[in-house]
């Protein structure tokens, strides 16, 4: 069942990034089945893919992943808006644009954090997606890009956009810099402004705020939050580390009771993983997600080592993930 608009609000309190290659469906079942309330995002889909390439099996996903968000990639208004519409009958919660990547293949086709440089196609790609739909279209943005002052460009940024009915925005506090550095440097090298971030809190009260970039724990979190912005959101920490960001977030973010345990999550996987193989999948596609699961724990090498030599394999199923977590939990699983 897709959320309401104060619904999304409050599970955007605490939401994982999208992530190319990273956050696809099976990411998302695993990091819902740690979380019930966290705000999950698919991968960037761009629009021209759906459109014009008619690649709507993107767009699949468990209805379990509620709250779900679909982020698009493009600029062209009117081709954002029949993505978006794409996407709401696809049963998304939230469309969001992207205007933060800065991978060249983006940059190529004039959209992610590119669009930093035209607040106002921003505005009417946005204007055109909210006029399709009736889910909640948000976008996702850095503080600018290249030789642009931050302080300048921000606060025009969400000005207009926030004009053309974008309620939301997820802040990534760096700059991107299109020219002269790599996407996996521009994750890295770029200083922090969270400082601006906040600034732009106190300037725009009818806005919802969400900061991004360098946040690695449930603790950074809190103090954002307590702080007074409306949101966090955590990338790569959250994938990498899945049970210390989101097995205590229910409680800890949303106030819920109890916790996730990571061996449970990792049982609740099988029928999930079952499903998947007789569908024609292979178990190295979900299982790669799962490495993380128990960072920093006793057993967690052998987790890893199990399934990722054995995934791969010929006719792995699920009785090797129970092999992996025997080797967790000191016991035959």
């Amino acid at each position: 069942m897709k959320l309401g608009r104060s619904e999304l609000h409050r599970a955007a309190r605490l939401s994982v990034a999208p992530m190319m290659d990273w956050t696809d469906r099976h990411c998302r079942y695993l990091h819902r089945l740690l979380s019930r309330q966290t705000l999950l995002y698919t991968e960037m889909v761009t629009a021209p893919a759906l459109v014009r390439g008619g690649a709507v099996h993107l767009l699949d996903f468990s209805p379990e992943e509620h709250p779900v968000a679909l982020q698009l990639g493009g600029s062209d208004p009117e081709e954002l808006a029949q993505a978006a519409r794409l996407g709401e009958e696809a049963g998304y919660d939230e469309i969001n644009l992207n205007c933060g990547c800065p991978s060249d293949r983006v940059q190529s086709g004039t959209f992610g954090a590119v669009l930093m440089r035209d607040p106002g196609l921003v505005a009417e790609c946005v204007a055109a997606m909210r006029a399709a739909v009736s889910v909640e279209v948000t976008v996702k943005c850095r503080i600018g890009v290249d030789d642009q002052t931050p302080e300048e460009v921000l606060p025009e940024f969400l000005s207009r956009v926030g004009a053309a009915g974008c309620e939301r925005f997820t802040i990534h506090a760096r700059k991107a810099w299109l020219q002269g550095l790599s996407p996996k440097e521009n994750r890295d090298i770029p200083p922090l402004d969270y400082e601006l971030v906040q600034r732009m809190r106190g300037m725009f009260g009818g806005l919802h705020l969400s900061v991004n970039g360098g946040i690695t724990s449930l603790d950074e979190a809190e103090r954002f939050l307590e702080a007074g912005l409306d949101g966090v959101m955590v990338g790569r920490a959250a994938y990498h580390d899945p049970t210390a960001i989101l097995a205590q977030a229910d409680r800890r973010i949303f106030g819920a009771e109890g916790d996730s345990d990571p061996v449970e999550v990792a049982r609740q996987m099988l029928p999930y993983i079952e499903r998947h193989l007789s569908e024609g999948g292979k178990l190295g596609q979900v299982t790669r997600h799962m490495l993380g699961l128990f960072a920093g724990k006793p057993g967690a090498r052998a987790w890893r080592r199990i399934l990722s030599e054995g995934a791969h394999k010929p006719g792995a199923g699920p009785e090797l993930v129970q092999e992996a977590l025997g080797a967790v939990t000191g016991v035959a699983a």
